[in-house]
């Protein structure tokens, strides 16, 4: 239902006498009821309170759009009203209301008064629309305003045709964040391109939404927006366009663009490199490895966390012989530290080796890590070269697996089926673990001797690698760069050294909570969305989801990224100044409890991110400059 067909010239009232939010409601009830738009105005009237006390329907920006849907509506309208001096409407910006819309809806209107309301929100988000609105000087200005705008909505959906059937895959390496606003954005914005796209996501849940064969051969191209592996020779044939995970968020109308034109190559399948145009698409190394890091997390965090929780016995509560023995607690830290922490490096190896050779990488790499972490021929050094070990046997497994694969290639077809449960598994374990065994022990020397030179640091060194790592948490906000610094704290932790894990995760946190206070503070610095956006983001960033700041960095990268660095380096160096560990690397405010040392550890703890994060509020506050607003 258009609005034209709702507002008519006996439902406007230019020049409004009411000076209160109850006055200006009955005065354009009068206005409908003299209209003979309603049947019973007191009744209408009644229902249009009832939905105030619910919540007010001041929208902000000057505007109001009281609703009611009721058998006291004879029939459905809308009545216009404008108050030049402004009325306090109670409004979300808790700035006076100028133009107002009231909806009357009949009982069997079925839901037209919710059509009604979007689509005049949909109008009014027209800073052109609302200066109209305000500037005209007749009723039928303000008819030719509104007709003018359905014109421009609906004029092209009568002649579109959809003529486009994009598919899409969306992943990163921890499949929190960045997978679903890529998904978001590329549906939002190929719905209004008008074009057909169903988005698979490879989130941290699993895959959700999965492309069918029948899809996928009626598609006319792919975009798979991902820093990670995913399955792709179900594409085979299929024009392809790959890419990273943060394109598909800043740049989707240029992706499904070159997807309407098939601007991509033919994906040949396993076996057949093509050569991407695409400059964003990530080096094999970085999806590699964060396909093994991705896939490592969930055996890290757990771990982490159920080994922490055994602390609250006693430090020593998992220990037999001492007097702060407790079973439970002896549980907890078997699962977590013998078991989960035990899997952390041969997973990672595992995953990056699969990640290089598909399938048959996997066992090799998973042999290699385990290597890495138990045969050592370092006296001492009980870890073995641990994580840099790991992302040594993954690299290695994969591409020794890759050789194995190229020797094997010449086989009569008839021992075929013997390559993948023989030949493969044979040689590729064979030969990494060979290789493993005859590295592992310099490459233990190096690790344990890496360890001790950070643990080594003293206060100043210490509290400046806080503020280079915390820097790198908010430079790219969970890129490259971040999972860089993110990536370093596990392996720190690996090493049972618990402060650099700590700092990145507070520097994580900040540039959301830091954004989202700024909104807060500063309110005539951002826009409606923008405030809205920020409530979202006190949540994302208590959660430790630093890609919460990335609407607001991609709209002002120049003053926000500065300022999230700042709060976050600040951040860093406190927490190492205040020597806070953790050996929970996941969780955000929820595990602050977990924090080495107690409470006061954990209050400082808090304390730098409370740091952090006003002073990024504070500089982009200081760079930023008040939004005009329309008179």
């Amino acid at each position: 239902m258009k609005i034209t067909d709702l507002l008519k010239e006996d439902t406007i009232k230019l020049d409004l006498k009411a000076t209160s939010k109850s006055a200006v409601l009955s005065e354009l009830a009068d206005q409908l009821n003299s209209a003979d738009r309603l049947n019973d105005k007191d009744a209408f009237l009644k229902n249009i309170f009832e939905r105030e006390e619910q919540s007010t329907t001041g929208v902000g920006e000057g505007i109001a759009i009281p609703h009611a849907k009721t058998a006291a509506v004879k029939t459905p309208a809308i009545a216009f009203g404008r108050s030049s001096d402004g009325i306090d409407y109670d409004s979300l910006d808790g700035q006076p209301a100028h133009l107002f819309f009231m909806i009357a809806a009949s009982e069997g209107a079925n839901n037209a008064h919710l059509e009604a309301l979007s689509r005049l929100s949909t109008f009014l988000m027209d800073p052109k629309f609302q200066d109209k609105m305000y500037q005209a000087t007749t009723k039928a200005q303000i008819l030719e305003a509104v007709n003018a705008k359905e014109t421009e909505l609906d004029g092209p959906e009568e002649t579109e045709e959809i003529t486009s059937n994009i598919l899409a895959v969306t992943a990163c390496p921890t499949g929190i964040a960045h997978t679903y606003m890529a998904a978001e954005k590329l549906s939002e914005t190929a719905k209004e391109m008008g074009i057909t796209i169903k988005v698979e996501t490879n989130g941290s849940s699993g895959v959700k939404n999965r492309l069918t064969d029948q899809e996928i051969a009626d598609a006319d191209a792919i975009i798979v927006a991902a820093d990670t592996k995913v399955e792709m020779e179900r594409f085979s044939g299929k024009p392809v366009i790959e890419t990273g995970v943060g394109k598909a968020i800043h740049e989707a109308n240029d992706l499904l663009n070159r997807a309407i034109n098939q601007d991509a190559p033919i994906y040949q399948g396993e076996g057949t490199k093509v050569k991407s145009t695409d400059k964003e698409q990530k080096s094999g190394f970085y999806k590699h490895l964060m396909n093994g890091v991705s896939n490592m997390l969930p055996f890290v965090v757990g771990g982490g966390i159920l080994i922490a929780l055994s602390f609250f016995w006693g430090i020593n509560s998992a220990d037999p012989n001492s007097s702060e023995y407790n079973a439970f607690a002896y549980m907890l830290n078997t699962i977590g530290g013998g078991k989960a922490f035990f899997l952390m490096v041969p997973v990672l190896a595992g995953f990056i080796a699969s990640s290089i050779a598909d399938r048959p990488g996997f066992a090799p790499g998973m042999v290699g890590g385990l290597i890495a972490t138990t045969v050592t021929g370092a006296e001492g050094a009980a870890g073995g070269s641990g994580f840099l070990g790991g992302l040594i046997a993954g690299f290695l497994a994969g591409y020794v697996t890759l050789l194995v694969k190229k020797a094997f290639e010449k086989l009569p077809d008839s021992l075929e089926g013997l390559k993948p449960v023989l030949f493969f598994p044979l040689f590729s374990i064979a030969i990494t673990g060979l290789i493993m065994m005859m590295i592992n022990p310099p490459l233990t020397k190096i690790y344990t001797g890496l360890t001790a030179f950070l643990e080594g640091m003293g206060g100043t060194n210490q509290v400046l690698l806080g503020i280079i790592l915390g820097a790198m948490m908010a430079l790219d906000m969970g890129g490259p760069v971040n999972k860089a610094a993110y990536t370093f704290g596990i392996a720190m932790l690996d090493a049972h050294n618990y402060t650099f894990i700590a700092t990145v995760m507070a520097a994580g946190m900040v540039p959301p909570l830091g954004m989202a206070l700024a909104t807060t503070l500063f309110k005539k610095r951002f826009t409606k969305q923008e405030r809205e956006a920020g409530k979202t983001s006190y949540a994302l960033g208590a959660c430790f989801i630093t890609e919460g700041v990335i609407p607001f960095a991609a709209a002002d990268p120049a003053r926000v990224i500065p300022s999230a660095m700042v709060g976050a380096a600040v951040t860093g160096g406190l927490s190492m100044l205040f020597d806070i560990g953790l050996r929970a690397p996941h969780g955000g405010i929820f595990v602050i409890g977990l924090v080495d040392g107690g409470l006061g550890k954990a209050l400082l703890y808090l304390l730098a991110i409370i740091i952090g994060s006003i002073v990024t509020a504070l500089l982009v506050g200081l760079l930023k400059k008040n939004i005009e607003k329309t008179a």
